[in-house]
C-alpha cells in the first residue's frame, strides 16, 4: 500500500548518506521488522550492556552513580531528540543544509503514515535517535569516580546538541562531508571518534582520580564486566546490522563481519597479555572485544569477511597498546580507557574503511571516479575535522561548568563515593 513521503528536504539528505534506500513510498514489512529488531538491540547496548559494563569497572562505591548516569543520559538525550535533536541531524536545514539541519521540532508535522525510503519515520527516528543516546553515554567513562551528577548531566546535554548532532548531520544528514563522500556506515567517525576524542579531552581537563596512578583502581565486580560486555556484543549487531536499514545482503556482511572483528579483536588482545604477563585476562579478553567492534563500525557495510578479520586483529593489538600508553606512560586518567579503544579505534576503522572498500580487497567498490587515496584522504579529513570540533565543544563546555556549578565532587566526597555523595544509596548492602 502506498504511504505518504516525508518532505523532499529530509528526504534527499537521508539518501544522500543512505543512497541504498529506496526512496519510493512503499513500505516494506520485512525492512521495517527488521530495524524494529535492530533498535531494541541498540538500546540494550546502553541499558543493560553499558552500564553494567562500566558500572563492574568502578569501585563498589561508585557502581550506583555509572548506572544512574546511564539511564539519566538515555532519558535526557530521548527528550532532546524529540524536542530538537533529530530535525537538526536529519531535517533541511535550507542555506545551512551543509552544516545543520532544521525543522521537525517537537517532531511537528510527524505522522504515522510518513516513510523514509521504505519504512517508517518513527521506526528510523527511534534507530537514530539509541545512536544519539549512547554516544554521550560512552565519554562518561572518562570521568567516572569524581565529577558531579549535575555536571555530567548538563555536559552530557551540552555535548550532545553542540558536538553529536553538528557532526551526525555532516556525515549521515546530507551534511558537507556527506557531499565529499565519506563512508561511515555505521559510527565511527560520528559515535566513536567523536566520543574518544571528547573522553580524552575530559580526563585531560577534570584531571586524575584521588590516588591515580599510585593507588591500585581495578573493578570491584567482573562478573558484571563480562555480562554488559556480552550485552554490547549482541547489541552491536543491531548497531551495525541495523544500518543497513534493510533486511538484506549488506545487513547480513555487515553482521558476520562485526562478529568477526569481535572475535579477533578479543583474541588479539588475549593473546599479547599472555604473552607479556603469563596470564590472559578476563578484562583483557572482553575488552580486546570491544575494540574489535568499534574498529569494524565504520567499515562495516562496506567490507568482506577477510578485512574484518584483519580490523580486528589490528584492532586489539593497536588499541592495546593505545590504552597502556595513555594510562601508564602519559598517566593521562581515562578511567575507562574510553580514547584508546573507542577513540583510537574509531579512527583506525574510518581510515582503513578506505582501503577495504575496494572491490579488489572484497569490499563493496569505491563510487565512480574516486580513488583509493582519494577515499582515504577524505575519510582522514572527516576524522580530523570531526576530532578538532569534538575536541573545542568538550573543552569550552567543561570550562564553563567550571565556573558556574563546578566539575568535581570534594575530597571527601570522593573517598565516600558518589553513590552516597550524590545519590544517598549504596549499591551493596551485604
Amino acid at each position: 500500500m502506498k504511504r505518504a513521503c516525508v518532505k523532499a528536504g529530509l528526504l534527499s539528505a537521508f539518501t544522500l548518506s543512505f543512497p541504498g534506500v529506496a526512496t519510493a513510498g512503499e513500505l516494506s514489512s520485512g525492512n521495517t521488522a527488521w530495524l524494529l529488531v535492530s533498535t531494541a538491540l541498540v538500546l540494550f547496548m546502553t541499558l543493560p550492556g553499558l552500564a553494567l559494563f562500566y558500572g563492574g569497572l568502578v569501585r563498589s562505591k561508585n557502581a550506583l552513580s555509572v548506572l544512574m548516569q546511564c539511564f539519566a543520559i538515555t532519558c535526557l538525550v530521548s527528550i532532546l531528540w524529540f524536542a530538537c535533536g533529530y530535525g537538526l541531524a536529519f531535517g533541511n536545514g535550507g542555506a545551512l543544509q551543509d552544516y545543520i539541519g532544521g525543522g521537525k521540532i517537537w517532531l511537528e508535522g510527524l505522522t504515522r503514515d510518513a516513510l523514509i525510503g521504505d519504512v517508517p519515520e518513527t521506526v528510523f527516528l527511534m534507530f537514530q535517535m539509541t545512536f544519539a543516546v549512547i554516544t554521550p553515554a560512552l565519554i562518561i567513562g572518562a570521568f567516572v569516580e569524581r565529577v558531579k551528577f549535575a555536571t555530567s548531566i548538563l555536559f552530557s546535554a551540552g555535548w550532545f546538541l553542540l558536538a553529536y548532532v553538528p557532526v551526525c548531520h555532516w556525515v549521515w544528514g546530507g551534511g558537507w562531508l556527506a557531499k565529499l563522500g565519506v563512508l561511515d556506515f555505521a559510527g565511527g567517525i560520528v559515535v566513536h571518534v567523536n566520543a574518544g576524542v571528547a573522553a580524552l579531552v575530559a580526563a585531560l581537563v577534570v584531571g586524575r582520580r584521588r590516588g591515580f596512578p599510585d593507588t591500585a583502581m581495578p573493578p570491584h565486580n567482573m562478573t558484571l564486566v563480562v555480562t554488559g560486555a556480552s550485552m554490547l556484543w549482541v547489541g552491536w549487531f543491531g548497531f551495525n546490522a541495523g544500518s543497513a536499514l534493510a533486511a538484506n545482503g549488506s545487513a547480513g556482511m555487515a553482521m558476520l563481519v562485526t562478529h568477526l572483528s569481535a572475535a579477533a579483536g578479543a583474541l588479539a588482545w588475549g593473546v599479547i597479555e599472555w604473552k607479556r604477563y603469563g596470564k590472559p585476562s578476563v578484562l583483557g579478553i572482553v575488552t580486546g572485544m570491544v575494540a574489535g567492534l568499534g574498529t569494524i563500525t565504520p567499515a562495516s557495510g562496506f567490507v568482506g569477511p577477510g578485512a574484518g578479520v584483519f580490523i580486528g586483529f589490528l584492532a586489539g593489538g593497536v588499541c592495546y597498546f593505545a590504552t597502556h600508553y595513555v594510562k601508564r606512560v602519559l598517566n593521562i586518567d581515562d578511567s575507562l580507557d574510553v580514547f584508546p579503544v573507542h577513540g583510537v579505534g574509531g579512527v583506525l576503522g574510518s581510515i582503513l574503511t578506505g582501503l577495504f572498500v575496494v572491490d579488489s580487497l572484497g569490499g563493496t567498490g569505491l563510487a565512480a571516479g574516486q580513488t583509493m587515496g582519494g577515499q582515504i584522504g577524505v575519510q582522514a579529513l572527516a576524522v580530523a575535522v570531526t576530532a578538532a570540533w569534538s575536541g573545542f565543544v568538550t573543552f569550552v563546555l567543561l570550562k564553563l561548568l567550571a565556573l558556574t556549578v563546578g566539575l568535581r565532587v570534594s575530597a571527601e566526597e570522593e573517598n565516600e563515593g558518589l553513590d552516597l555523595a550524590d545519590h544517598g544509596e549504596r549499591g551493596y548492602s551485604l
